[in-house]
């Protein structure tokens, strides 16, 4: 198949664009930057921004699926910037399938678009989407994923989407070199009473889901039109697994210790300051991290193994190993 990776040289969407290469696909990749992998492995690069419409629908000619993995992450920033990225960017790709005949159409979402910030135990596709949000990332995926689910069975389009929690593993840009930075320079607090479990996604493992689904995904299959949880069988307990990760970077383990009510209280204070102020950066502590941190969410994958056979093939213990270069290098050059 012909496929396009929009944001295929970020983290998730590279390892998309690596798989699909690997098995002989011919793959398109669209995004503002170019990363040397692309060149490497023999995908073309398109440049262009997910909010510009006419880019996005060029990019989309003649390609077979989509795999949309381009988003703007995070937990802080203006509202204005997650809805023109994140939603109104995967509405012009819905519309660029349509408009140039595009089979089938895999969206990555976040199992965040349920979350609210109630402890999440082995929760599955029926748990509706959050009736509010703490930060706009998860407000604004969820109205993608809707429109996403929506758009299934229109002008010959089939539509999936994809939901993975808590992404990480080797290339990581985002959590990884955050929270060793944190712990290298204090800024790094255990949250809670330090039992909660969480899910998790290696990167290799949530990549190979989007084929699986791509695969499977006809019109009659018990996959169109549905969202799925994506992440590693059984759950892990959130601070002993940091410990382990920084333990690799050659820190010691989380000592100093924050209730949950009151890094909720802090976070909603610095939120405050920031916005009164217009303070650059983001706050060190937000409401939605202090209940991530400190509550348990975890999710049952038996949907998207029934559905397409999802079935992660690198262990967490694997996945560790694999990523302890980076963390020995993050540890040296964080600052």
């Amino acid at each position: 198949m012909s496929a396009l990776v929009t944001g295929g040289s970020g983290f998730l969407g590279l390892y998309v664009t690596e798989q699909l290469r690997a098995r002989g696909e011919q793959v398109r990749v669209f995004c503002r930057k170019r990363h040397p992998r692309v060149d490497e492995i023999g995908a073309e690069w398109i440049p262009g921004d997910i909010r510009d419409r006419d880019a996005v629908s060029r990019a989309c000619e003649g390609v077979d699926v989509v795999f949309h993995t381009a988003a703007h992450p995070g937990v802080w920033g203006p509202w204005s910037l997650y809805r023109a990225v994140n939603t109104d960017g995967t509405l012009n790709v819905i519309d660029a399938c349509r408009r140039q005949g595009v089979g089938r159409l895999v969206h990555t979402s976040s199992a965040s678009v349920v979350y609210d910030t109630t402890r999440h135990e082995n929760v599955n596709e029926s748990r509706p989407y959050a009736n509010r949000f703490l930060c706009h990332y998860p407000r604004s995926k969820a109205l993608a994923e809707k429109a996403v689910l929506d758009a299934n069975a229109q002008d010959g389009l089939t539509t999936v989407a994809l939901r993975p929690h808590l992404i990480w593993g080797p290339r990581d840009n985002h959590l990884i070199p955050q929270l060793v930075y944190r712990a290298r320079v204090g800024r790094l607090r255990r949250v809670g009473n330090g039992r909660n479990l969480i899910s998790t996604s290696y990167v290799e493992n949530a990549a190979a889901a989007h084929l699986a689904a791509a695969d499977e995904l006809v019109p009659d299959s018990p996959a169109a039109g549905q969202a799925y949880f994506i992440n590693e069988p059984e759950p892990l307990n959130l601070w002993q697994w940091v410990d382990e990760l920084i333990a690799s970077a050659g820190l010691p383990p989380i000592r100093r210790k924050i209730s949950s009510k009151a890094a909720w209280q802090l976070g909603a204070l610095l939120e405050g300051l920031y916005r009164l102020l217009r303070l650059p950066g983001e706050p060190v502590m937000t409401r939605f991290v202090a209940s991530q941190l400190s509550e348990s969410h975890y999710y049952d994958i038996s949907k998207a193994r029934r559905d397409f056979g999802y079935e992660p093939r690198i262990s967490i213990e694997e996945g560790m190993r694999r990523l302890e270069p980076d963390l020995k290098r993050l540890s040296q050059t964080a600052c």
